[in-house]
Parts: structure tokens; C-alpha cells; sequence
């Protein structure tokens, strides 16, 4: 069983799942704004905060989109141009030691993901895992690098067939072994009907496939349905982006949790992590008295007196069964044998009343 450990967390089956605050863009380039987000996060109960390491220059190419003839998804809902979107969502680098310190001394990771090989280097001194988008996911080369780092790698891989993660993947895994394999879907809109298409079995194949993986998801549905079915199939890592207001103007804010909703994903969460168990079936602690008022015992159906030979006959089946009963799969234990003394209707009989 794999696990892996991110600062002093452990992260796999046998751990708590793992909540990553994407702040992304929602820090609208503000770094006060940064830092309440990163203490809102903490304080609704995320294990780490995410943010963005790019320059537009270095992730989007102005002159391809403005030729698109049509948008589509949800960059057809922005005012503005993808690059100028972008460019205003980059983080200052400058911010990177100031985040990092801060984070720290709230007590919440710091983590980012990098769009741009030179960016791998610098946010590098700064995060103990490392997040690929998923759509780096067919650029070896930055996979590589990241892996390089030997720090935990999550990869994500929203929009993508099984033989360009399986590329990744084998790539990735090469060079380092601490990697989170995390199913997305990459449709940030909102819409409602985004639901249908989360997909959550791809982790069962992921499972099948990756067994040298810890599972994951990055999610940007509203609800919690996709998060706790996800745990259910063994994902603990889980991200979602973050903000203290749905309502505020940017790319990332309408579908992003908000703190009370976060909260309420990490609380049900627990409760879910609590109810999973450790899947050994037995009889539990909190149970143990239910078998006794539950479970039937083998009783006498008449008045019976010593020395009678015992067949079906002469057994009824019924509720409470004490400890030193026999079950009705016991009843061979008695068939064909003759009691040693009277039993009266309606009293169990215990193996030792037979010879």
C-alpha cells in the first residue's frame, strides 16, 4: 500500500483524505486578498493552499486564441481576451516567499503549480509537492523536470485518454515514485449538468493500472457528491478551488467552495472516512449486545422430558440467544442425542443437556 507524506501529513488508504484549497486566481491580484484566503482555508479545515506560478507569455499564445474564430467552454463567458485574463491572473513572484512564510506560520502547506520549465526552478525552495495541470499532461519535458525535483508530484488529467496518462505516468514514475494520480474534469463553467461527466469509476482503472499511485480529484462541481463518492473509490487527495465570495467578478470565483462550504465537504468527509471502516467484516463493538437480542437459539417447543430422543420435532427457533446458546446452524449438536434432564417449553438447550 502506497503512502506518501507531504510536510508532516501522511497521505494513502490508510490516512485521512487530503484537502488542497486551489486559491488559482481568486487572489484577484491582491496579495492582502492572498493571504485571508490562505487564513480562510485553514481555518475551514484545507491540509494545504494552492496558487498559480505563470506569466501569460509563458502558457498562452495571444495570437492563437484571437484566431479561434468561437470560444468555447467557459472562456466564452470571459469580457476579455485569454491573454489579458491571464495575464492578470499571474501571481507576482515576489509573492512566492511571502505566501510561503505565511502559510507556514499559519500552519497550512504551501503548494503551487508551475507553467513554465524556468518556473519549476524557482518555485522549487518553496513547496514539498509539486501540482501538473492537465494540460501539461502531453509535455514530457516539464514532467520530467518536475519529477526531477523528487518532491510529490500530482498529476492531474482532465481531458485526456487513458494512453496519454499511461504516457505520463511511466514517464513521471522513471525518475521519481511519489506521485498523486488525480481524475479531473477540466469543464470549468458551473453548469450544473457538469455532474454527468465527473466520471468517478476512472479510478477503479486508475487503481488497476497505477497500483504504485496514490488516487485523487480535482473537482469543480458544485456539491459534494463527487468528492464523497470519490473517497469512497479511494481517492485522498482531493482539490477544489477556493473563494470568500461566489459573487466576485474573475474566471475561477462562481464554482469555487466558499469557507462554509468547504467546511461542510470536509466534515461529511470524516463522517464518510469514520463510517468506511478498515473493511475486515466482524462483529463490531457497538453490536455485540444485538447479537444476543437479535440472533434466535434453539428452544424447546414443548415441554420435554429427560431422556428423550431429540428431532425437529422438538425445536422452535426464536429471538433473544444468550451467550452459551446454539444457533440454529448448531442443531446438529443435538439431533439424534437424549437429554440428560426436563426441559421445559420455550428454555434453550444447551449442548450440555444432551448425551
Amino acid at each position: 500500500m502506497i503512502n506518501l507524506k507531504i510536510g508532516k501529513k501522511k497521505i494513502g488508504l490508510e490516512n485521512p483524505t487530503y484537502f488542497i484549497a486551489d486559491i488559482g486566481a481568486n487572489h484577484d491580484g491582491n496579495l492582502s486578498r492572498a493571504k485571508k484566503l490562505i487564513k480562510l482555508a485553514k481555518s475551514s479545515g484545507a491540509d494545504a493552499v494552492k496558487f498559480q506560478h505563470f506569466e501569460a507569455k509563458t502558457i498562452v499564445s495571444d495570437y492563437g486564441f484571437k484566431k479561434i474564430s468561437s470560444l468555447k467552454s467557459h472562456q466564452s463567458k470571459w469580457k476579455k481576451s485569454v491573454y489579458s485574463v491571464y495575464k492578470a491572473a499571474s501571481i507576482n513572484k515576489n509573492w512566492t516567499k511571502i505566501l510561503k512564510s505565511y502559510s507556514d506560520k499559519i500552519g497550512i502547506e504551501f503548494m503551487t503549480s508551475p507553467y513554465a520549465l524556468k518556473i519549476v526552478d524557482e518555485i522549487n525552495p518553496y513547496v514539498k509537492a509539486i501540482k501538473i495541470g492537465s494540460g501539461d499532461i502531453t509535455w514530457i519535458d516539464i514532467i520530467k523536470k518536475i519529477a526531477h525535483k523528487k518532491k510529490v508530484g500530482m498529476l492531474a488529467t482532465g481531458a485526456s485518454k487513458i494512453e496519454e496518462v499511461k504516457s505520463a505516468v511511466k514517464e513521471y514514475l522513471k525518475i521519481n515514485k511519489s506521485l498523486v494520480l488525480m481524475q479531473c474534469n477540466t469543464n470549468y463553467t458551473g453548469d450544473i449538468n457538469n455532474i454527468k461527466f465527473v466520471n468517478l469509476n476512472v479510478l477503479k482503472q486508475f487503481k488497476k493500472m497505477f497500483p504504485n499511485t496514490v488516487l485523487g480529484l480535482i473537482d469543480h462541481t458544485f456539491g459534494h457528491a463527487s468528492v464523497l463518492g470519490a473517497v469512497t473509490l479511494g481517492a485522498r487527495v482531493i482539490e477544489k478551488h477556493f473563494t470568500d465570495d461566489n459573487k466576485r467578478i474573475g474566471p475561477d470565483h462562481y464554482f469555487a467552495m466558499n469557507p462554509k462550504t468547504w467546511r461542510d465537504m470536509v466534515d461529511k468527509t470524516r463522517e464518510l472516512e469514520f463510517a468506511l471502516g478498515d473493511g475486515v467484516k466482524r462483529i463490531e463493538k457497538n453490536e455485540l449486545n444485538t447479537v444476543v437480542v437479535q440472533r434466535r437459539s434453539i428452544r424447546a417447543n414443548k415441554n420435554l422430558k429427560k431422556g428423550t430422543k431429540l428431532n425437529e420435532n422438538h425445536f422452535e427457533y426464536l429471538r433473544p440467544c444468550p451467550k452459551n446458546a446454539l444457533r440454529p446452524s448448531d442443531k446438529k449438536l443435538l439431533l439424534k442425542k437424549k437429554l440428560r434432564k426436563n426441559i421445559k417449553h420455550h428454555e434453550v438447550i444447551l449442548k450440555k443437556d444432551v448425551k
